[in-house]
């Protein structure tokens, strides 16, 4: 296949583009820099360049493709408190995609979250559909991103083959500068590895190259309107991850209380706080997904994520 590939030089992107070259496809890669184009080029890919704003450019770049997969985000205004703008461009995004497929058959991916989906309990792909439950926290920003998902699981009956992977929170590897990350940087700066009340709750977890994999796999083969979980632990507890962090880091590992949580982690403890497992059964057995990449804590244990500058 022809696939066009949005956010190809982000983290997921950059394990996604060469998952799908090896697997012999043609990837054309959206770059709205030069850093960007130069990286798809070394990597194999076509350079379309672009940003989600120039819808133009999506529309003719999905028409001449055989395939979509969308994984592009504008996590720097969501980080700085813009979610809902960031939200709304993903939309326009996935409307523009939408037209462009429509009738076709061809397939369409994007990528969506599993945090937050079913607070205390373990979610599946059910949860969060339409019609589904999902944590009555889900507001704002990430309200109209899961309304996102739902509009592209809906694409299905335009003539799509749309399908929703849900990523969790620590999607781990060499080279993250995601959520994981982020702890790291909080507890060198605050001298302290630290968890929320006691730390058993729970993160779901996979490796950025069984993601990818997944991925892959959903684009040759998900049908039409699947929502898919890339979740190979359904639950780490944050306790264990910050026991793992203060050995390495040489720090202590102290409870943070709920009260004090938003002044040591900052924009990150509303995340951090939540115990949210998560399952996957529907998606191995829909596509025989089998994850083979080290876990979390295997991964941590390695030490690239506090040999390599973090944030």
């Amino acid at each position: 296949m022809r696939v066009f590939v949005t956010g190809a030089s982000g983290w997921i992107g950059s394990a996604v583009v060469p998952e799908l070259i090896d697997a012999g496809h043609q990837v054309v890669g959206l770059a709205r820099s030069d850093a960007s184009a130069a990286a798809l080029t070394e990597a194999g890919a076509e350079v379309r360049r672009g940003t989600l704003d120039d819808l133009d450019v999506l529309r003719d770049a999905a028409a001449e493709s055989d395939g979509v997969i969308h994984l592009a985000f504008k996590h720097d205004i969501a980080f700085s408190g813009g979610f809902e703008d960031a939200a709304d461009a993903d939309r326009r995004a996935i409307d523009t995609f939408g037209d462009a497929l429509a009738g076709s058959g061809r397939p369409f991916l994007i990528a969506s979250g599993t945090l937050g989906l079913a607070p205390g309990r373990l979610a599946t792909e059910q949860d969060g559909q339409v019609g589904g439950q999902v944590g009555a926290h889900v507001t704002g920003g990430p309200a109209k991103r899961l309304a996102n998902a739902h509009v592209t699981v809906a694409l299905a009956d335009r003539g799509i083959r749309s399908s929703v992977v849900r990523l969790p929170p620590t999607v781990h590897g060499d080279g993250d500068h995601g959520f994981l990350a982020t702890v790291v940087a909080i507890a060198r700066e605050k001298g302290v590895s630290g968890y929320i009340g006691d730390g058993a709750n729970r993160w779901p977890a996979t490796h950025r190259s069984d993601a990818a994999h997944l991925f892959r796999l959903a684009l040759e083969n998900a049908p039409a309107g699947s929502t898919l979980h890339a979740v190979a632990e359904e639950g780490v507890p944050i306790r264990s991850v910050a026991e793992v962090i203060g050995r390495h880091l040489d720090l202590p590992v102290a409870s943070v209380s709920p009260e004090d949580a938003a002044g040591h982690f900052t924009w990150l403890a509303g995340f951090l706080g939540l115990d949210s497992p998560t399952a996957s059964a529907h998606t191995r057995e829909l596509l025989g997904w089998q994850p083979t990449q080290p876990g979390l804590i295997d991964d941590l244990d390695k030490g690239h994520y506090f040999t390599a500058p973090t944030g």
